[in-house]
Order: structure tokens, then sequence, then C-alpha cells
């Protein structure tokens, strides 16, 4: 049995109370469902700027009226102090997710995202300090490697921010080993690298490249691949996300404590490929795809050309091990955004 599987059966039968900040966006969902299903109490923290009341319904649909009754939604902003001591109340363990993505969404407006990723991120660290908390997790990101050439992606080695996004999140992680080192407040941060899965939304300007690609293809309408589509990621099954955030909480390593990891595969898969790969499972049941090319245009600015993550730390001192490799997870996803996207629009949303 390997380190997740033991958490999970341990965890189910000892119910513990769980503040999951964002919860109603694309991983903060599929955490809260996680977690009602191994029968943990969970407080939800979230104003609804980018995530939905439908996450929440289609979580509520999938679990027991019991499960369903362990969780408690509180209607709040990360950047009201206030709001953060009112969530932190007699919690166990932070599960920050609450921030405002995407790199595109930073250079159009800085200040809202400073406010949200940095004020915000510092209200949290407050109010879960102050409570007492076993453990805060944060969602850390890829993006703070910057312009470090070196691939695969290690922790210790970092380089320059490429965008108001990523200053944020590396602000985080130094928030973070300050509270540890003048408090001795215990953290642990997740940098994620492209996470992908259900309940991922396609709609807007700074919908990710795989739901985006996803519902363009369905409707017919046109793909945009930024660059020459060479750039390459490494793409990860949300389910993965999912594992690295309770193996970081309950750990009792102490040498895991206080520390960054990267979330990921551990694969390359440039736009391309991804491109090719998401065509031809569609394919199946939209024939009209099958010689479908996608337009190419500039590249976009903060982006970095290459991103690989080694997972091997995670691996060591979290017992991290994912369970879906990149054409797993889109074997799984698929079928979840294709009846996602019929149901959006049957329903005339």
């Amino acid at each position: 049995m390997n380190s997740y599987s033991a958490l999970k059966e341990q965890l189910s039968g000892n119910p513990a109370t769980w503040l999951v900040t964002g919860v109603a966006g694309f991983i903060g969902s599929n955490l809260l469902e996680s977690l009602l299903n191994l029968n943990q109490k969970v407080v939800g923290l979230d104003n609804f700027s980018t995530g939905h009341r439908h996450n929440l319904d289609k979580v509520q649909y999938e679990a027991t009226t019991d499960q369903w009754d362990n969780f408690t939604i509180i209607e709040g902003d990360i950047r009201e102090l206030a709001d953060c001591i009112t969530a932190c109340n007699n919690v166990d363990y932070v599960l920050h997710q609450a921030a405002l993505g995407s790199v595109p969404r930073s250079l159009d407006d800085p200040i809202n995202t400073n406010a949200n990723n940095i004020t915000g991120f510092l209200n949290m660290l407050v109010a879960a300090r102050d409570a007492r908390v076993k453990r805060f997790v944060y969602a850390a990101s890829s993006s703070t490697y910057g312009d470090h050439p070196d691939l695969p992606k290690q922790e210790d080695r970092i380089g320059n921010p490429l965008s108001p996004y990523a200053v944020t999140k590396l602000v985080n992680e130094q928030y973070a080993q300050v509270f540890a080192r003048c408090y001795g407040f215990k953290t642990i941060g997740l940098r994620y690298f492209n996470i992908f899965g259900r309940r991922q939304d396609p709609e807007g300007a700074y919908a990710a490249v795989i739901p985006k690609w996803v519902a363009s293809l369905i409707h017919d309408k046109e793909v945009f691949i930024n660059g020459d589509g060479e750039t390459s990621r490494d793409f990860c099954y949300v389910d993965n996300a999912v594992q690295a955030n309770l193996l970081a909480a309950t750990t009792e390593n102490t040498k895991a404590l206080d520390q960054v990891y990267n979330v990921a595969v551990g694969e390359c898969t440039s736009l391309n490929e991804l491109y090719a790969r998401i065509r031809r499972i569609l394919s199946d049941d939209f024939p009209h795809l099958e010689d479908v090319k996608p337009t190419y245009r500039e590249f976009r600015p903060g982006d970095v050309r290459h991103s690989l993550a080694d997972i091997s730390k995670a691996r060591r001192l979290l017992g991290y091990a994912p369970t879906h490799s990149i054409d797993a997870g889109l074997e799984e996803a698929m079928s979840w955004y294709v009846d996602d996207l019929k149901a959006i629009t049957s329903s005339g949303e």
C-alpha cells in the first residue's frame, strides 16, 4: 500500500476539520469532493469572483446527504482579515487555494492580482497562525522559476519572475519562510505545474488551454496556439494535485515541513503534441475534427518557453506518487469536459 492509499484509509476513520479557500474554484472543488468522500468536515471560503456556485452544486450532486452535511460555506474574501479569522476558527488544516490566477490577467491588472495574492495570502497566514491550525498548505506556482533555464525544474533553483503573477507567488513563498522563522508556523507550498481536469472553466479570456481547446473544437471554433507550438509544459491531472495537498497537510515527517514542492508528473508535452492528443481523443465522437488544424499566432508575453518538473523531492519527503499521466488524465477528463459542455449548451448558458 502506497502513502496516499494508507492516508485515505486513515482519514476515513478519523474525521478532521479542513478549511479550503477558493472552494468553488477548479482545484478547490476537487479538494472538497475528495475530503467529503473521506468523511472529513470541510469549511469553504470563497467570494465567487472566479469560482462558481455550479461547481459546488456538482459536488453536492455526487455526495451523500451525510457527506454534504459536513460542508459549511462562508461567502467571504481573503482580502478581508475578519473573513479569514472567521474561516480559520476551530480548523485543523488549511488548504489555501484562493488566488487570482493567470499570467495574462496579472499583466492586465497587476494591482488586483497583488491584492488577492499577496494581501490575501498574508491575511490567511495571520489568521491561520492565530487559530493555531496544525498545518497550512498553499498553492504555489511553477511560474516562480521565471527565466531560469535549467530543465527539469528543481525547487532550490529559481530565476527572475516574468510576470506580476509570478512575483506574487514568489512573495507567498517568502512570507511562508518568514512565518516559519519568526513564529514557528508550519507551512508547505505546492508549486503547481499546469493542473487540468474536471470543473476547469473553459470560458473567459483567461481560461486554461486544455478546456478552452476542447470547447473550441467541439463547437467548431478556431483553436489558437501561441508561438510555433513547440512551447512545452508538464501537464498534471487534478487528482495528482489533490493527493499532494492531503499528503502535505498530514505528513509527520518534520523534514518535509517549511518546504516547497513541485506538483507535476515529470513529463514534457509540447502544445503541438497536446493539440494532437486532444483532437485524437475527441475524433471518435466528433469525426469532423479529423483534419482540423490550429491557428498559430504570436508568442504570449510573460510565458516561459519550456517547463518540466523534477518531482523527486515530493516523492522522497511526502510520499507523492502521481496516479495519472497526461494521457490517463486526458482520457478521464475528456468525458467530463464533453458532458459539461453539452449540459451548458442544452441549458442555454
